[in-house]
């Protein structure tokens, strides 16, 4: 099992809809671990880390996200490895 860490950054309509409680809810079923953080330019950031296919999961749903956002785009990069504790929304 290869373990990896993918840090996203979202954009679109992502914002005051919730977005980051449902990436949580969706990392925490994929047992991932990391965060979901909005950023001031109206991004949200989303740091997973785990089982390579699991992240692979969760950046599929990024890319659509929750039926109320509205995601325009998605870009990802592979970060060092980070052991953090469960999927925060920052």
């Amino acid at each position: 099992m290869s373990h990896i860490c993918v840090k996203a950054v979202v954009s679109g309509k992502v914002q005051g809809v919730g977005f980051r409680f449902h990436t949580a809810h969706e990392g925490l079923k994929l047992s991932l671990s990391g965060y979901a953080r909005n950023e001031s330019d109206g991004t949200v950031t989303v740091l997973m880390c785990g089982d390579e296919k699991n992240v692979q999961a969760l950046l599929s749903w990024l890319d659509k996200g929750p039926p109320t956002a509205n995601v325009t785009g998605l870009i990802h990069e592979h970060v060092d490895w980070q052991a953090i504790d469960g999927f925060s929304i920052q």
